[in-house]
């Protein structure tokens, strides 16, 4: 029953509630595919030195049942939610979706596997709150529109925290009074901004709204009060983060119809940095095996619409980390050497042989072209390269190039470690409260014992 009092709130909470994405394979598989590529960034950004440091800083010595993933070590659940969900965001490898402008997986995701550590539920009853939690996330996204991020948020966090208290509601069956109650309080703690872009603090976001989405549900379910009506009241969360470009009613709209993981879906990522550098990674991987050489380039131009930029926050970086949001290097990494690796992205300084090429190219934007959005076909780039010879050379991609099958990149990101080998088959066809805790147990392995 929708409250008066405050109803697209009280919509949102009982959208969420009483939903059943079950029913739908397509969804069901590609939740599947998204975990498994989640879990692969994750065991691959354990060992990674932030994510030492926010253990041990957070405590993830304290008791509780909760694993941390690629580690043998088990914590409280706010501690691990917070620890997985920045390893799992730490190399910038994990999935993106267009609607959230952000990355769903590696918020939802850890959120309720340290929920497991309170309560038991099926692997099913995982998969269809992920998808849940995703929607919620999304819809919430397309209805702030485009200022929100442009003017400095980060949607990981900002909608991340909403999405994993949605995630929860809708796996504990909560009412439609606590999970208003619960979107709030997520509400009240959603922050983040993009200033934090090639810093150790950006990953942290990730990590921060799976703790403050797990908390938020808890602390609802407790009886912890708060104000019912983020999305109605007049100071509410489009107030305050929409900057006057917000749509409300698509929270709802068309919910589930298809499910925002089937369509526009997420894009798995096929390079280790930003996805705003995906494009012209793929047109620098191609012009190498075109042939075209660094020594033969005058000068490299990136047009780009209005906003597809907004992420690409450095030009000249000075370490692997900020050389991730660096359009300049990453075109210099995929044409020189025709693949991207984690080790270009690490936090050793960038190579001089790179630099040298990135410092020859530059961006603009056409201003004729429809601003960036949520529709993937506003996303486009443009390389234009003017060689020694007075030649030129122009390139294009339009959307994003991205993975369809994460199996490999998992292999790659484990290190092929044979005690994670089994991961992507059992989430596959995980179903039981059985199956999660045996793969609870899997992840709850050291990374670095027994590296092929």
């Amino acid at each position: 029953m929708t409250s008066t009092f405050a109803p697209l709130t009280s919509a949102f909470a009982q959208a969420i509630i009483s939903s059943d994405p079950s029913k739908d394979p397509v969804a069901l598989d590609a939740a599947r595919t998204a975990i498994i590529d989640f879990l692969g960034c994750a065991i691959a950004g354990a060992g990674d030195r932030t994510t030492g440091i926010l253990a041990d800083t957070v405590g993830a010595n304290l008791p509780g049942e909760a694993i941390l993933l690629g580690s043998s070590r088990r914590t409280d659940p706010l501690v691990a939610a917070l620890v997985n969900g920045h390893a799992g965001h730490v190399l910038d490898y994990d999935d993106v979706h267009a609607s959230v402008r952000g990355h769903p997986t590696t918020v939802i995701i850890p959120a309720l596997l340290a929920f497991a550590a309170e309560r038991e539920f099926s692997a099913d009853a995982l998969i269809a709150s992920y998808i849940v939690g995703l929607e919620a996330m999304a819809r919430l996204g397309l209805s702030l529109g485009s200022k929100h991020y442009e003017n400095g948020f980060h949607a990981t966090a900002t909608l991340g925290t909403i999405g994993a208290t949605a995630a929860i509601a809708h796996l504990t069956r909560a009412s439609i009074d606590e999970t208003a109650v619960a979107l709030g309080l997520a509400a009240t703690q959603s922050s983040g901004l993009r200033l934090q872009f090639g810093t150790d603090a950006n990953p942290f976001h990730a990590g921060m709204a799976a703790r403050s989405g797990l908390l938020s549900a808890r602390m609802a379910a407790a009886g912890f009060g708060g104000a019912p009506d983020f999305l109605d009241n007049p100071v509410g969360f489009h107030s305050v983060y929409a900057f006057g470009a917000e749509r409300p009613s698509a929270v709802t709209e068309n919910w589930g119809s298809p499910w925002q993981i089937v369509t526009p879906g997420l894009t798995l990522k096929a390079y280790p940095c930003c996805t705003a550098s995906h494009p012209v990674a793929s047109l620098g991987i191609g012009l190498n095996r075109e042939g075209l050489e660094a020594d033969a380039i005058e000068y490299i131009t990136f047009t780009y619409p209005p906003g597809a930029d907004a992420a690409l926050v450095v030009s000249k970086p000075g370490n692997g980390i900020e050389a991730r949001f660096s359009p300049e290097y990453v075109f210099a990494a995929a044409l020189i050497d025709g693949a991207l690796r984690l080790d270009h992205f690490d936090e050793r300084p960038v190579l001089p042989r790179l630099m040298d090429l990135a410092r020859r190219a530059g961006r603009r934007h056409d201003e004729t072209a429809p601003r960036m959005s949520s529709d993937p076909r506003t996303r486009f780039v443009i390389v234009d390269i003017v060689l020694r010879n007075g030649s030129a050379i122009q390139r294009r991609f339009d959307g994003l190039p991205g993975l369809s099958d994460p199996a490999e990149k998992f292999r790659d990101a484990t290190a092929r470690n044979p005690a994670f080998a089994d991961v992507p088959s059992l989430v596959r066809t995980m179903s039981s409260t059985a199956d999660l805790r045996q793969l609870l147990a899997l992840l709850n392995q050291d990374a670095a014992q027994n590296p092929e």
